[in-house]
């Protein structure tokens, strides 16, 4: 049940109507007519543009179509009122049972309250986290696998099949770094001092790495020469920080569908096809770039390579494919893993990337634009930093110097569930502030906090109920004589969680989960709001002494807690049932 989209389906109807009867003209596109909660709530309960949109392709004043428009609308049961303001803005108020009757639906529907089919069953690959495995993931990975995971969910909700894909990062030099620093290890493992030299990674989680290879290959490969031992040291470190990473994955309750390897492209000749594929649309030659800007000519020596003509798509400069050895460059892989995606026959893709790949997406949208042509879009989420705090103080990190705070620390120190609503309370390419202290407060200032002892209000509400022998479960409720939440303050608590299934639908079409954590505040500010003006006034308590009243009003009350549960599991929160 999505109230705007009736309303605005009983507009259109409307307007249809107008046009039959020659007060509109034929021809008419009604797409930008909307039906959206007013500016100012005093206004009315929702308002449409219709007028104002319509005017000038009608070649009338707008407030001669709202006034036509409020005469047919304020027909309709479901409309109080229909009133004109201003130059032609028409505003709505809806009939208490229409209201009341969302309560009714959210009882019905549970945690599938607001489901839509925007998505209308078109697959989608949401590829996120992939980090290098060179390592046990750090908190900057942490935002981007929440932020790709509750996306992911969000458009399953929205009515898309969704695929969750792990890109994972094996066939670059970084694991051959990661096979060298773990041969070290393994030296170490067996009594003998590791060299850390510069540019390999020194951190301890690489002593059980050492450890399991000594345990594997025994000393069969100590001082023998790196060609012996680079390739199955590598597969064997690759294969451990998965493992770790995949741990990671879980604690923070994260699952993939796919893991998909770039190891796995090279010899199959899946690149050589995909760039086979450009080369036969024209756009794969060899030519020499312009110096990077910035450079002056003395930086610069021109040399010709094999370029993909990305600027054809959208790109600022053409792209190099080779280097200068022969060998391919990190976009060449790249490429072909895309195009693999492609003819898995999804519809859309969307990669969530770190906010230091900012520089690969124009080239990578214009790939994935020549490989279908134009068919399938893809969108990239930016991820911006983390920015962590410590007893107050910023808190540095750096994987290299093996210093770095993982994801585990973070998950440990405040829970799964704080960690996951926080990286979720600003948009995915604005920096967020992360501090321990404060998202383990139990306040206000604490939106985590704050949702889930909304729920847990609620939950205690219900478990008294039914500790007076009163039926609390879902199918009682529903049944119970709703036109006894007649409040103003119970029918604003009613116009939110109506509003529930729009915001699902606006976030859902700008691919912005925190929207969700957005609304969900909102829900428990109102929520909160009218628990304390029973304090005043008693007889908005949920617990009321008529049966009949106490039905409908612990109905709004369950409503709210369904809507607040399912917006939780969305981001992948538990909801809670008790404050410790």
């Amino acid at each position: 049940m999505n109230l705007f989209n009736e309303m605005r389906a009983l507009v259109l109807d409307c307007l249809g109507a107008m046009v039959t009867e020659g007060v509109l003209p034929a021809g008419l596109s009604f797409d930008a007519v909307a039906v959206e909660p007013p500016r100012d709530p005093a206004h009315g309960d929702m308002a449409t543009n219709a007028a104002m949109v319509l005017a000038k392709p009608a070649g009338l004043k707008p407030r001669v179509i709202a006034e036509a428009l409020a005469g047919r609308l304020g027909m309709d049961a479901r409309v109080a009122s229909a009133e004109v303001a201003g130059p032609g803005f028409l505003n709505l108020r809806l009939a208490p049972a229409v209201w009341q009757g969302v309560v009714a639906a959210a009882l019905a529907a549970g945690r599938d309250f607001g489901r839509s089919d925007l998505g209308a069953g078109r697959r989608v690959n949401v590829e996120f986290v992939s980090a290098n495995p060179t390592g046990p993931m750090h908190v900057g990975h942490v935002r981007g696998a929440v932020v790709g995971d509750a996306l992911a969910s969000l458009l399953a909700f929205a009515g898309w099949e969704v695929t969750r894909e792990y890109y994972i990062n094996d066939g670059g030099a970084q694991v051959d770094v990661l096979a060298r620093s773990a041969y070290e290890r393994y030296r170490e493992a067996h009594g003998l001092s590791p060299e850390i030299a510069e540019g390999l990674y020194p951190g301890d989680y690489l002593i059980e790495v050492g450890a399991a290879l000594k345990a594997a290959f025994g000393d069969r490969y100590l001082d023998r020469p790196e060609g012996e031992w680079l390739a199955p040291f590598r597969d064997f470190a690759c294969q451990r920080m998965m493992a770790m990473i995949r741990e990671d994955l879980a604690a923070l309750g994260v699952r993939m569908d796919i893991y998909a390897s770039e190891k796995a492209l090279y010899g199959t000749g899946r690149i050589e096809a995909a760039l086979d594929r450009l080369r036969g649309l024209g756009l794969i030659y060899e030519g020499v770039l312009e110096p990077p800007k910035g450079k002056t000519p003395e930086d610069w020596e021109p040399r010709e390579q094999t370029l993909f003509r990305s600027t054809a798509h959208g790109d600022d400069v053409d792209r190099p494919v080779k280097k200068s050895d022969g060998g391919w460059t990190y976009f060449a892989p790249d490429i072909a893993y895309h195009w693999d995606k492609i003819e898995r026959g999804y519809d859309a893709l969307i990669d969530v990337f770190g906010a230091d790949h900012g520089g690969y997406v124009k080239r990578m949208k214009a790939a994935v634009a020549a490989l279908s042509d134009g068919k399938v879009p893809l969108e990239v989420k930016l991820i911006q930093l983390v920015k962590l705090y410590k007893d107050g103080q910023p808190f540095k990190m750096s994987k290299r110097a093996g210093t770095f705070v993982t994801l585990r620390d973070v998950v440990e120190e405040v829970g799964a569930d704080v960690t996951r609503f926080t990286m979720l309370t600003r948009k995915n390419d604005a920096t967020l502030d992360f501090d321990f202290a404060r998202v383990l407060e139990q306040s206000r200032d604490n939106p985590v906090w704050y949702v889930q002892y909304a729920h847990a209000r609620i939950a205690s509400v219900l478990r008294k109920a039914a500790g007076t022998g009163l039926a609390v479960d879902d199918a009682s409720l529903v049944g119970a004589d709703l036109g006894q939440l007649d409040h103003p303050a119970e029918l604003s608590l009613i116009r939110r969680l109506a509003d529930w299934p729009r915001q699902v639908d606006i976030a859902a079409r700008a691919q912005e989960p925190h929207r969700i954590a957005g609304y969900l505040g909102d829900l428990a500010a109102d929520l909160h709001a009218h628990w304390n003006r029973g304090n005043d006034e008693p007889g908005l308590r949920f617990l009321q002494d008529d049966p009949a009243v106490c039905a409908a009003k612990l109905a709004l009350a369950r409503a709210t807690g369904v809507v607040i549960s399912a917006g939780l599991a969305m981001l992948g929160v538990s909801p809670a049932e008790e404050m410790r």
